[in-house]
């Protein structure tokens, strides 16, 4: 420590050493501004999204399949990386070409690749915002970045909450968390808008309710 913050540090004891303890400060904030409603929260989840120009769709564990084919076959995918533990039915109907992860694919195979197709671990709908932890279906951070087309599956309502302080708890801080708020974007000085530069271009969100 040198001598003048020694001095500066020492005037301030000096200068509050006789100050009353400072009270206790409340910590009961409003952790959400939602009503408790499943069908609400998914309402306001689902109007988000699409708000930041995500591709938001609704179907049930039956449907969830053909969905993804159709919206596959759709954006013109011809190949799909799978992350470790996807549940294999998901794409049971898609006519795409499957390539694991495992071994790790590289950069410029990820690259070559058209779409990632995945799950989450909370889907926040105060901000439209989806939270990817790594976990089984998730994958690691690089196969939801790279590929220019990103599908990724919310279950409802086990995986909807309203606000940031109502998902922070259910998150591992030790673990990569990728948060997500529509397709990738930015803006130059004069605002024009570009999307795709350091994610995907386009992301559809499924929201599977019902199961």
């Amino acid at each position: 420590m040198t001598d003048s913050r020694a001095r500066i540090l020492a005037r301030i004891r000096a200068a509050v050493a006789d100050a009353p303890e400072a009270e206790p400060v409340a910590r009961d904030y409003r952790t959400s501004h939602t009503p408790d409603d499943p069908d609400a929260l998914l309402d306001l989840l689902h109007e988000n999204l699409a708000d930041y120009r995500a591709h938001v769709h609704r179907t049930t564990p039956d449907g969830l399949a053909g969905l993804l084919a159709r919206l596959l076959a759709e954006r013109g995918a011809r190949s799909v990386v799978v992350p470790p533990g996807l549940p294999g039915e998901w794409l049971s109907a898609a006519e795409v070409e499957l390539r694991s992860d495992e071994p790790r694919a590289t950069p410029y195979e990820l690259d070559g690749t058209d779409a990632v197709v995945t799950g989450c671990a909370v889907a926040i709908a105060e901000t439209g915002t989806i939270v990817l932890d790594g976990g089984p279906g998730q994958g690691r951070r690089a196969l939801t970045l790279v590929p220019d087309l990103h599908l990724c599956v919310v279950r409802a309502p086990e995986q909807v909450v309203a606000s940031v302080p109502l998902a922070l708890p259910r998150l591992d801080p030790a673990r990569p968390l990728t948060w997500i708020s529509g397709p990738s974007a930015t803006s130059d000085i004069e605002l024009d808008r570009v999307e795709g530069v350091h994610g995907p271009r386009t992301l559809e969100v499924v929201l599977v309710t019902g199961g």
